[in-house]
């Protein structure tokens, strides 16, 4: 709506629950590029400067070819909102918006977005596949925690033989870990909010100013629109945002996933209507048994008529 009216925006993370959702999103930011508009996302170490300076070396060469990582999220639980029984059932969903993949997506897509979208600005591009695994053990109380995971693993491939490790849960009474690391040929990368210090045959560390990254990401908006710079994340986050829900998907059914099968995904999460009324929770994913929701397979071309004067 907002780039169909041609104004510039700041959009959250995550940008969409389901690949329908981020195919939606990627026709708007083509859209929002052609209007020359200005979109700043909510992925805001694409404005912290030690992530900047630290990624620019690695891009520069620092620590040789790239070709391999692992980012974390792991940490206790958040909050959850006791359910009312005078409310109605997405009244209540929605002020436990975390657990409910509708409106999340799960917390691999609403939190560890962060980590895969370093993931991708890291390694030039877009894994080709994801496999993992994924549960809940310690949250399993539907009517407080929905149906969502409490926990995640998983192996993004990229092209060239390189892969990044994935890890992030909401387990109380856990170590926590919020941070990327990169492996390159000549050295490596270690990444995390206001630090940043890479090891090797180009040894570094950041000790400049560090502006608040949640403010800086207002004001390159501000600056692009008043200077009239080219700045438009709107695809950057949709893809990462489509990285995090392949991972989801994986670890829901135990399947190896290509990014083309996520992202031809005809699962549809959001319903058709968000009135306060009924609406059941849905059950909690079992690998091996929840299926993908991928497109059905092109029928088989009907055979050729024989040409004339030759067998059938």
């Amino acid at each position: 709506e907002a780039t169909a009216n041609g104004k510039h925006v700041c959009c959250e993370k995550p940008v969409a629950v389901d690949a329908p959702g981020v195919r939606s999103f990627i026709e708007s930011a083509a859209e929002s590029r052609a209007k020359k508009l200005k979109v700043v996302a909510g992925t805001q170490r694409r404005h912290e400067k030690c992530y900047i300076d630290a990624i620019s070396r690695v891009q520069k060469g620092d620590i040789g070819r790239v070709v391999a990582g692992r980012v974390y999220w792991n940490m206790g639980s958040l909050w959850n909102v006791e359910p009312d029984p005078a409310k109605s059932d997405v009244e209540t969903q929605i002020r436990n918006w975390l657990y409910f993949t509708w409106l999340s997506g799960d917390h691999i897509v609403e939190q560890h977005v962060h980590q895969l979208d370093v993931m991708c600005w890291v390694m030039g591009g877009l894994p080709t596949i994801v496999r993992g695994v994924g549960g809940r053990q310690s949250r399993t109380d539907q009517r407080l925690f929905g149906h969502i995971f409490d926990h995640f693993g998983l192996e993004y491939e990229f092209p060239g033989d390189r892969f990044v490790f994935s890890m992030c849960r909401q387990q109380d009474g856990t170590d926590g870990k919020v941070e990327e690391t990169f492996r390159g040929t000549e050295g490596s990368v270690r990444l995390r909010s206001g630090f940043a210090e890479i090891s090797g045959l180009s040894p570094w560390r950041f000790e400049g100013k560090q502006p608040d990254p949640y403010t800086q990401e207002h004001i390159d908006l501000q600056r692009a629109i008043l200077s009239d710079l080219p700045v438009n994340e709107a695809e950057q986050v949709a893809n990462s945002t489509m990285c995090a829900i392949m991972g989801r998907m994986a670890a829901y059914t135990g399947k190896d996933l290509t990014w083309d099968q996520a992202m031809s995904s005809i699962e549809v999460l959001m319903p058709e209507s968000v009135e306060f009324g009924s609406r059941e929770v849905a059950p909690v994913a079992i690998p091996g048994q929840t299926t993908l929701m991928l497109p059905p397979p092109p029928s088989a071309a009907p055979a050729a008529a024989p040409a004339s004067g030759t067998p059938g």
